[in-house]
């Protein structure tokens, strides 16, 4: 099965990322497009609250840079970092395709998250 792509846009410049075909993802992909207001967590992630909860998923602990996932049911994350988080994990949404450094500062950022043409 194709995988869907995204755009993820900021003031900074633009990301295509790869969501998987989880339950969770193809719920993030029915709600697009999107803007979502963002913040800084532990200097390793960019966080923000959807406009509603995604189904749950199978939740790991670790995540790699790139990583897109979900910590609550609505809590869309964009790690910028490697890292491991607590119990009980995240739901991996997707894997971003290019160089998401444009996220790694303390600076809340408004994304825009679209389907990719």
């Amino acid at each position: 099965m194709a995988q869907d792509t995204i755009r993820i846009t900021s003031p900074r410049g633009s990301v295509m990322a790869e969501l998987n075909d989880s339950p969770a993802a193809q719920a993030l992909l029915a709600m697009l497009p999107l803007d979502l207001a963002m913040t800084d967590h532990l200097r390793q992630e960019k966080t923000g609250d959807l406009p509603q909860g995604l189904p749950a998923g199978d939740r790991q602990r670790d995540f790699s840079t790139g990583t897109l996932g979900l910590w609550g049911s609505g809590d869309f994350v964009i790690y910028y970092r490697d890292g491991r988080v607590p119990s009980p994990g995240i739901v991996i949404l997707g894997q971003a395709l290019d160089d998401v450094a444009i996220f790694d500062n303390a600076d809340p950022v408004t994304v825009r998250i679209e389907a990719a043409d």
